[in-house]
């Protein structure tokens, strides 16, 4: 059912926003030089390697200066800094859940470098097809901002953010049903328009 689900509404997704793939598309390429579609190595179900894919937000070539987003970084363009307020730059993952590598809702899937630190107790997550949204999603939405407030980014991400995705990860996994999936999708919608206010408490915590 899951499956059946992700595949209409993926496909009816593409349709419909079919001319605004078109725009963007354009936007991109007047604004930088490079590909119009981003593609990384990511982890997903039974820990399958697969190309995601994005709208490209930063300059070419960047990414070996780090894999994780941080404040104002300035590798970000002017028209991805809007595809990466809105999430508008996930909506090409709409491809990937039509070959089958990720689902609407389920665990963000990680690049291998991160998945390599995952115990065995934390590859739980890995039971599950990744997918656009989960509740890590929702509750990590201003992630960049986090991490561009430490002095050692990555290693808060690594010993504080990503610990703490994975029990929300394993959450969603213990309550997996179309109602849940449907109910984080909505509150996805509702937290990228601005409905859901940001009371992450994240931070307070440490």
């Amino acid at each position: 059912m899951k499956r059946l689900f992700d595949l209409v509404l993926s496909i009816c997704g593409i349709l419909f926003l079919l001319p605004f793939f078109i725009i963007v598309s354009i936007l991109i390429k007047l604004d930088s030089d490079g590909d119009v579609i981003f593609k990384q190595i990511r982890v997903t179900k039974n820990g399958k390697e697969f190309k995601i894919f994005k709208f490209r937000t930063m300059r070419p070539n960047t990414e070996k200066q780090g894999q994780i987003t941080i404040g104002a970084d300035n590798r970000i363009t002017s028209i991805g800094r809007f595809l990466r307020k809105t999430k508008l730059d996930e909506l090409p993952q709409l491809f990937n859940i039509v070959i089958g590598d990720m689902s609407f809702v389920g665990p963000r899937p990680e690049v291998p470098k991160y998945v390599a630190m995952y115990t065995e107790d934390q590859k739980e997550i890995l039971k599950v097809r990744a997918g656009i949204t989960d509740y890590a999603s929702i509750y990590f939405s201003n992630e960049s901002e986090i991490l561009g407030k430490q002095r050692e980014p990555e290693k808060f991400y690594i010993e504080k953010i990503m610990p703490y995705k994975i029990e929300l990860n394993k959450k969603y996994i213990k309550e997996a049903g179309l109602i849940t999936d449907i109910k984080i999708i909505f509150l996805t919608i509702f937290k990228v328009a601005g409905l859901i206010k940001n009371d992450n408490k994240f931070e307070e915590e440490f």
